[in-house]
């Protein structure tokens, strides 16, 4: 495996601009309800349907068709049960789909067809690791509303064999698919021409580098990427409390790396949405607009009733 660059050389003509994180950020959604009442874990867009899909862990205390009981919150986690939520642009809520046994919903893609249609990118095959469980595999399955879809191996794709943690993010723009993954204590991230992916084909990475410092503080996790172009995104940081108080207005830092060398391009911290309570950034992704934005998620609101905002940064 190549430790750092890309593994083959690429033609791709992918943007060689990349969103300037330095920029200003300007709120989108603000405080809007999910199906259940936990945070957000990551979301994508369909910019042809217009509609926005957000991964939760379920919440405690439901009991799904065929199931022997209600499981408890921290089992839902440690199953990797999610809930993929459907909304419009202005945030409210449309559909849903239960998914079991995928994952904690790190990364979340959208590929997009006719209006009306959309492939979903997640996790799957999860594995129970520490508080929550995570995806040896991904998966690739057309949205349909109140649909409980259990994982399978039969239905997952294995991109880097022997590795754990793997989540997706999709480039509608450059047709490219990002897998972030882990090999024993190492993170790094492949991608892959779309088209290949779809049809299960991961034989040829364009890209392979490893994450980026993400965060000054290195026990810090990553809350969310996107592949955009000839770079990737990453957010990092945790909810407000004693070590990140809100008259610090938070630690939340968002990274960018260029994939075709694997060195980070850009790094700083961001205070946007900075007077909301509890703030924890959750989800990554980029908006396909005249202007690409790349869209921050971040939770609110007390537990057992929390809430997602919305803000991004938009390319000059």
């Amino acid at each position: 495996m190549v430790n750092t660059a890309s593994t083959t050389s690429t033609t791709s003509t992918a943007s060689n601009e990349h969103i300037n994180l330095a920029v200003g950020s300007t709120r989108w959604q603000f405080e809007k309800r999910l199906r259940h009442t936990t945070v957000l874990q990551s979301f994508a867009f369909d910019d042809v349907g217009l509609r926005l899909y957000v991964a939760q862990v379920m919440q405690g205390g439901l009991r799904l068709a065929g199931e022997p009981r209600a499981y408890t919150a921290d089992e839902r986690r440690h199953r990797g049960d999610l809930c993929l939520n459907q909304l419009d642009y202005q945030g409210t809520w449309l559909n849903h789909m239960y998914l079991l046994g995928f994952g904690h919903g790190v990364g979340l893609g959208v590929e997009t067809g006719p209006p009306g249609s959309a492939w979903i990118w997640t996790e799957a095959d999860a594995r129970a690791g520490g508080t929550a469980a995570f995806g040896r595999g991904i998966s690739r399955f057309a949205f349909v509303n109140g649909e409980t879809r259990r994982s399978t191996a039969a239905a997952t794709s294995y991109p880097v064999a022997g590795s754990t943690a793997n989540q997706p993010s999709v480039d509608m723009e450059f047709k490219r698919l990002a897998v972030r993954h882990r090999i024993g204590s190492r993170l790094r991230y492949r991608v892959y021409a779309l088209a290949d992916a779809a049809e299960g084909d991961f034989t040829v990475p364009l890209h392979d580098f490893a994450q980026t410092a993400t965060h000054p503080d290195p026990n810090i996790g990553l809350q969310g990427f996107a592949l955009h172009g000839n770079y990737l995104y990453q957010v990092v940081g945790t909810a407000y409390g004693p070590a990140n108080p809100p008259s610090d207005h938070g630690n939340m830092h968002v990274s960018c790396t260029d994939i075709r060398t694997g060195r980070q391009v850009q790094r700083t911290r961001t205070e946007a949405g900075h007077s909301l309570d509890y703030r924890e950034p959750e989800g990554l992704a980029v908006q396909r607009t005249a202007k690409p934005r790349l869209c921050m998620g971040l939770a609110s609101g007390a537990v057992g009733a929390r809430r997602y905002s919305i803000y991004y940064k938009e390319r000059g």
